[in-house]
C-alpha cells in the first residue's frame, strides 16, 4: 500500500463488530430499495396511473444513477474524510427515498429514483475499502463479505417485507422505511466507525486515474460480464418456474426467500475463497457459475430441483468479494474511484443479463434458456479474466 493511502487508513475501532454491522445496515437499506420496487410495480402502476411495465423506467433510472454517481461521487470527493463521506452518502441516500415516498406524479418518480441511486455505488465502495483496511491483510475478503451480507439480507428478508409492507399500507410506506434505516445507518457510523483525517493527497485527477489502469478495467469488465448470468436467470425466474416447471404463483416469496440463502451463503463461502487464493478464486467461481446455470436450462421443468438450483444460481454473488478485493491490489492510489466502479459494473451486469435474456426468449427459446445465457456470460468472464492475466504477465 501508497503511503498516501495508508494516511487515509481508519484507525482501530473501539468496537469493530458494531462498525461492521453499522456498514453493512447500509447495504441492507440499499438492497431493500434496489430489489422492492419489483414486487410493488402493480401499486405504484395504480396510485401513479401508468402501465406496470412503465414502472421499469424507474428502476433504469435508478441504475443510472449507481453508474453516473459511482465516479462522479468517487471524483467530487476525493478528500472528505471517509467516516464523513458515508455518512453524508447515506443521508443523501436517504433523503432521494422519502422524497420518492412523496412522489406527486410518476415522472418526478423516476427522477427521483435517480437520485437515491446517485450514492448506491460509492457508499458500498467505501464501506468496502473501510472494512478491508481494518484487518489482516488475508481477512480483506471476509471484511467485505461481512459489509455485502446487508445485500445478501435484503435479498432475503428486506425486500420481501418491505413488498409486502407496501402491498398493506401502501407503496410510499417501503421507500419511507428504507430512507429511516438509512439515517440510522448514518448515525451508526458516525458513533461506530473511527474518524481518520482526509488523505492530502488524493485528488480527482488521481481517482481519474482508475479508468486508464489496464488491470482495473479487465477486472471491471469480469464483473460486468460474469455478474450477468445471476441476472440473466433471476430476472425471469417466476415465470420460467410457472409457465414451464408448472409452479403455483402463490410460492413466489419461497423462490426468493431461497434465492437469498444462496447469495448469504455464497457471499460467506466466496469470501473465504477469495481469501485463500484470490488469483485461483475468480476464474474457480465463475466456473461454478458455468455449471449452476447450465444445470438449471435442463431441470427447469421439474419444480424441486428448480428450486434448488435458484438457490444455487444464487451463489453466483460468491464473486463480489473476491472481485471487490481485487480491485484494491490493483487500483494503486485510485481506491476510492476503483472501489465504487465495482457496483457499477454490477448494474451493468443487472442490465446485460436480463436484455441478453429477454432478447433469446423474444426469438422462440424456452424460458430456461436464461441458465444457457448466464452460462454464455460466465465464459465471458472466464476469458476476460485469463485475458487480464495474460496482459499482466507481460507488463
Amino acid at each position: 500500500m501508497s503511503s498516501s493511502t495508508d494516511a487515509d487508513t481508519p484507525a482501530v475501532a473501539s468496537h469493530p463488530r458494531l462498525a461492521e454491522l453499522a456498514l453493512a445496515l447500509g447495504g441492507f437499506a440499499i438492497g431493500t430499495t434496489e430489489f422492492v420496487i419489483m414486487g410493488l410495480m402493480n401499486p405504484i402502476a395504480d396510485n401513479l396511473a401508468v402501465d406496470p411495465q412503465r414502472v421499469g423506467y424507474a428502476i433504469s433510472s435508478y441504475a443510472l444513477g449507481v453508474v453516473v454517481g459511482a465516479p462522479l461521487i468517487s471524483c467530487l470527493a476525493a478528500r472528505v474524510p471517509k467516516r464523513t463521506l458515508l455518512i453524508g452518502l447515506m443521508l443523501l441516500f436517504a433523503l432521494g427515498n422519502v422524497a420518492s415516498a412523496l412522489a406527486p406524479g410518476f415522472w418526478s418518480f423516476v427522477g427521483l429514483r435517480f437520485i437515491a441511486g446517485l450514492p448506491h455505488g460509492a457508499y458500498f465502495g467505501v464501506a468496502a475499502l473501510v472494512a478491508a483496511a481494518a484487518v489482516p491483510w488475508n481477512q480483506r475478503a471476509r471484511a467485505v463479505a461481512r459489509v455485502m451480507l446487508g445485500l445478501t439480507v435484503a435479498i432475503l428478508l428486506g425486500a420481501p417485507l418491505g413488498t409486502w409492507a407496501g402491498n398493506q399500507f401502501g407503496w410510499p410506506v417501503a421507500f419511507a422505511s428504507v430512507g429511516v434505516i438509512a439515517a440510522t445507518t448514518a448515525l451508526m457510523v458516525w458513533l461506530f466507525v473511527p474518524f481518520v483525517p482526509a488523505d492530502r493527497d488524493a485528488s480527482p485527477l488521481r481517482e481519474l486515474g482508475a479508468l486508464a489502469n489496464q488491470q482495473v478495467l479487465f477486472t471491471l469488465g469480469i464483473a460486468s460480464v460474469g455478474f450477468g448470468g445471476m441476472f440473466a436467470v433471476f430476472s425471469y425466474v417466476m415465470p420460467t418456474l410457472t409457465e414451464q416447471a408448472g409452479m403455483a404463483e402463490a410460492l413466489g416469496p419461497l423462490v426468493l426467500a431461497i434465492f437469498g440463502v444462496g447469495t448469504l451463503l455464497g457471499t460467506l463461502v466466496g469470501a473465504r475463497v477469495a481469501d485463500w487464493n484470490l488469483i485461483r478464486a475468480i476464474p474457480l467461481i465463475l466456473t461454478w457459475c458455468l455449471v449452476v446455470q447450465t444445470v438449471f436450462f435442463f431441470v427447469a421443468d421439474w419444480v424441486a430441483p428448480a428450486l434448488l438450483f435458484v438457490g444455487l444460481v444464487g451463489t453466483s454473488i460468491a464473486l463480489g468479494p473476491a472481485i471487490q478485493t481485487r480491485l484494491m491490489d490493483v487500483a494503486g492510489d485510485a481506491q476510492t474511484m476503483a472501489a465504487s466502479l465495482n457496483h457499477a459494473a454490477f448494474n451493468l451486469a443487472n442490465a446485460l443479463g436480463a436484455w441478453l435474456a429477454g432478447w433469446v426468449i423474444d426469438q422462440g427459446a424456452v424460458w430456461s434458456s436464461t441458465g444457457l445465457v448466464g452460462a454464455a456470460l460466465a465464459i465471458g468472464g472466464i476469458l476476460i479474466f485469463l485475458a487480464g492475466r495474460r496482459a499482466e504477465k507481460r507488463a
